[in-house]
């Protein structure tokens, strides 16, 4: 399809392209290729902000919000901004698209690059910065105000205040000075006789005694003063210029002081009133009325401030100086400064030997006993020596001055550039040089002593020594290195085992560490020594252990001290005594195992836990004797009687006509009859009624004292009631009967092989229905119930022939079966069975502590189980049946009704924690 044109594609160019914006399509296909800055099947949208070109595939430079050309690239900046990519801002002085906009801004305001807002410069506002500060204000935006006191106007730019004539300061709120007035202070004032002037137009304010505009005349005639002028002026006529007309004051004359201007003007002062300086210099002295100075020897002029000329000195350079040698004098005194080499009052004597140059105070750098000039300290040297400071010797084999003579030696190293002596070679010794060093002796001349260390011996030529077994070095200063022993340190030490390092470096044995012992060091000190070589005797007593190495001890648990014969301070127990003791309620624990002690009533592994309910004291040992479901203090076994109780146990009903806590509530029951000891409700005699028993009954309310129905209303409703409660009441006699039988034959069969049963009631209990086993009783009211003298004939043997309650800590997680059984059973008319419910335990778990062992369970008790019996106690069996005497919902269990135990180890730790 070659030939179709732009506008058309496809077979016989039959189809029209849709392309837009100038793209091109394909002839074949019909696709359109875009134009720069186009994109889309149909070319048809603008490149995304952002990008341009081919494609759409370039982003765009543009900087500060600027756009680009989609085609090009090209960025079209915001107002404010220009260059190629916009990226910075406008030239000062323009602003607005493109920067075509002048700044209307003056006096040096700077305008916004984008929208030509003027940002005036301190001192001045408006829109385009033409208006100044108005007064009072400065700074930028005029937002200052004004600092100046006084009437005094600020500068608009810097806030700095100009101030109106009689003022001054940063704020102009200080006044000018004594003495001066007017603008900025400058001028002074011409007020005589002490007058002060105003400080802002110069105006006298005469002292009194004064007048006159300048207050130059006085009030009394001239010598005179006071009120009357009557007193005549103690001031000295001549050196006065006048007294004061009213205090008598004396004014001196220039150059006199005091009180009566007696006295001459103090050094370094003169004129009136003594209050102009000297001028004068270098320490000479001015006439105190006219100031003329008097130069100090050595200076002129009229402030003395000129030095004599050469050659001269003294009080006006008077005298002429005698100087040899070209010495200079000092112009005060005449003292002479001499030249190098030099010295004396005039300057006639040469430097001593060893010194020169100025002063003599050059030392002469000459060696070996040469000379100096005095002048420029050239060396002069002495026999033997040579070179600008004398401190070469002559070469090899010659000597003598200038190094003339030559030497006659043999086995020498030339001989001595003075003398001529022979410089014998190491080890010869001669005037020739030609006999051998003594024993002990090597070196030049055999002049040294043989310095070998430790029993070693020197050669004779060059002091080389040769060592003793076990040292090394040049001068056997050295013991063998580590590991090596003997002649020439060649042995190897044996293997030392604590040892403080290698074996001994002349015989080979092994030095131990402290604690150590043995021919290699293998072995610890014995039992009670310790140290070096196992000498020291140990101080440590039986409750600590001793430390071989250096005797200290470590004490067991619980002990401390330097001989660990100190316990651990109270409150502490352990190694060291780290531990803090956790006891509580004032226990103490063992500073061995930090167990706890509790006191009287606590129990538990931190005596946090009362006594068990039924037990109190040391321990909790001690059984509470509290009947009738009393509360026993856990400390004393104090009992606190229930609701109806009294006594020291609580075993005595509240006598007849009381009831209530305490007995304390009186009965208010009326003709003859009874009130309950506990709820005081009255049951009255026959033939009354009502709460209180004060109202007549009649004959069928006398029948049945419990109903409210009248007799003759309801005599035929009782009567069938009757006969129906009575059959029901037989019938449950009877299916009693047959189960009591039915019992007792049970019981019966297996009386020979049935075990006995023990369990600890130390079980968590969350039911509070308990069972009664044997003669324990249980109940949910914490209310102790009496077995009637008849209950318990009826139950006596069912009692015998079961299994019994026991309170030992048998530490069975199940209830335990002893075999063969024991049977104890004891019949006393007082036997009770105490229940506790966990209403009133103060803690949610409890321990139970047995005489057998104090192993505790890993349950608490709750509730708590006591069996007393107390057969001297005389306790009546023939109490009447009471409502309260029994427990509500009361059964006969068997021996299912047991709780479950586990057992703990019983020679475990007696304070274990329960989890």
């Amino acid at each position: 399809f070659p030939g179709c044109d732009s506008d058309h594609w496809g077979p016989h160019c039959s189809n029209r392209c849709q392309c837009q914006n100038g793209a091109l399509c394909n002839p074949i296909t019909g696709a359109c290729v875009c134009a720069d800055g186009y994109r889309g099947w149909r070319c048809e949208e603008l490149c995304d902000p952002g990008s341009y070109g081919k494609g759409c595939q370039l982003q765009c430079q543009c900087h500060h919000g600027a756009t680009c050309d989609h085609k090009t690239g090209e960025c079209r900046c915001a107002p404010g901004y220009t260059g190629v990519f916009c990226e910075e801002r406008c030239p000062a002085g323009s602003h607005g698209a493109q920067c075509e906009l002048r700044c209307p801004c003056q006096n040096g305001g700077i305008c916004h690059h984008v929208s030509g807002e003027c940002s005036c410069p301190p001192g001045w506002t408006g829109l385009v910065c033409a208006q100044p500060c108005p007064p009072g204000t400065f700074g930028i935006n005029c937002s200052q105000d004004c600092p100046c006191h006084n009437g005094g106007h600020c500068d608009p730019v810097t806030g700095k205040c100009l101030c109106t004539a009689g003022y001054m300061g940063d704020r102009c709120q200080e006044e000018c000075p004594v003495g001066t007035y007017g603008f900025q202070c400058t001028q002074r004032c011409d007020c005589q006789n002490g007058a002060k002037c105003y400080h802002v137009n110069g105006a006298c304010m005469c002292d009194p005694g004064f007048k006159g505009i300048y207050c130059q005349e006085r009030m009394c005639p001239e010598g005179f003063y006071g009120l009357k002028c009557d007193k005549r002026c103690p001031c000295s006529i001549t050196n006065t210029l006048s007294c004061h007309p009213l205090s008598g004051e004396c004014s001196c004359k220039a150059g006199w002081a005091g009180l009566y201007c007696n006295e001459t003007c103090p050094p370094g002062s003169y004129g009136e009133g003594c209050q102009l300086s000297c001028p004068c210099r270098n320490g000479a002295d001015c006439d105190s009325l006219t100031g003329k100075c008097s130069c100090a020897p050595g200076y002129v002029g009229d402030d003395c401030s000129i030095t004599c000329m050469a050659g001269t000195y003294g009080t006006n350079c008077s005298s002429v100086c005698d100087c040899k040698n070209d010495g200079e004098c000092s112009h005060v005194d005449g003292l002479c400064i001499c030249k190098e080499g030099w010295q004396g009052v005039d300057c006639s004597i040469p430097c001593s030997s060893g010194s020169w140059g100025l002063n003599c105070n050059q030392t002469c750098s000459c060696s070996n006993g040469a000379a100096c000039r005095p002048v420029d300290g050239f060396c002069l040297c002495s026999p033997g020596w040579q070179g600008e400071f004398c401190d070469q010797p002559c070469p090899d084999g010659t000597y003598g001055l200038n190094c003339s003579e030559r030497c006659d030696c043999s086995h020498a190293d030339g001989c001595d550039p003075v003398t001529g002596y022979c410089c014998c070679l190491a080890g010869w010794t001669g005037i020739h040089c030609d006999n051998v060093c003594a024993q002990g002796r090597w070196g030049p001349n055999c002049s040294i002593s043989c310095s070998c260390e430790n029993g070693g011996s020197c050669s004779p030529e060059d002091g080389s020594c040769e060592c003793a077994p076990g040292y090394r070095g040049p001068m056997c200063q050295r013991i063998c290195p580590a590991g090596f022993y003997g002649q020439q340190c060649s042995q190897a030490c044996p293997q030392c085992v604590h040892s403080g390092g290698p074996c001994h470096h002349v015989s080979g044995h092994c030095d131990c560490l402290p604690g150590f012992a043995g021919p290699l060091c293998s072995q610890v000190c014995p039992s009670g020594k310790y140290g070096k070589n196992c000498a020291e005797d140990c101080q440590c007593t039986e409750n600590g252990t001793c430390n071989p190495i250096d005797g200290s001890c470590q004490c067991f648990p619980g002990w401390i001290g330097k001989d660990c014969s100190q316990t651990c301070p109270a409150g502490f127990w352990g190694p060291d005594c780290f531990h803090s003791c956790n006891c509580h309620n004032g226990a103490m624990c063992s500073p061995f195992d930090g167990e706890c002690r509790c006191t009287h009533g606590w129990t538990g592994l931190y005596c946090t836990q009362r006594c068990p309910a039924a037990f109190y004291g040391k321990n909790c040992a001690n059984v509470c004797q509290c009947q009738n479901g009393a509360d026993c203090d856990h400390i004393t076994g104090q009992c606190t009687c229930r609701t109806g109780f009294t006594g020291k146990h609580c075993e005595q009903k509240c006598s007849p006509g009381t009831f209530g806590y305490g007995c304390k509530q009186l009965c208010e029951c009326m003709n003859n009859a009874t009130c309950d000891h506990v709820t005081g409700t009255c049951y009255c005699s026959p033939g009354f009624k009502g709460i209180r028993c004060d109202q007549a009954a009649l004959m069928m309310e006398e029948l049945n004292p419990y109903t409210k129905i009248s007799p003759a209303l309801g005599s035929e409703r009782h009567s069938v009631g009757a006969i129906i409660g009575i059959i029901i009441l037989l019938l449950i006699i009877m299916v009693l009967l047959a189960l009591f039988v039915w019992y007792r034959r049970k019981q019966k069969e297996k009386g020979h092989d049935m075990p006995s049963v023990s369990y600890t009631p130390a079980m968590r209990m969350t039911n509070t229905d308990y069972s009664l086993s044997g003669a324990c009783g249980m109940d949910r009211r914490q209310n102790t119930y009496i077995m009637e003298k008849s209950f318990k004939d009826y139950m006596k043997e069912s009692v015998c022939s079961s299994s019994t309650c026991s309170l030992n800590s048998s530490e069975n997680p199940y209830a335990t079966i002893k075999d063969p059984p024991v049977l104890t059973c004891k019949h006393s008319e007082s036997s009770y069975v105490e229940m506790k419910s966990p209403g009133h335990r103060e803690s949610p778990y409890s321990e139970m502590p047995t005489s057998a062992t104090a192993a505790k369970n890993i349950y608490e008790v709750e509730p708590t189980i006591a069996v007393v019996q107390d057969a001297a106690r005389g306790q009546s069996a023939g109490y009447l049946q009471s409502p309260y005497d029994l427990p509500r919902n009361s059964h006969i269990p068997g021996h299912y009704d047991l709780l479950p135990v586990r057992h703990s180890p019983t020679h475990g730790p007696s304070w274990d924690t329960q989890s």
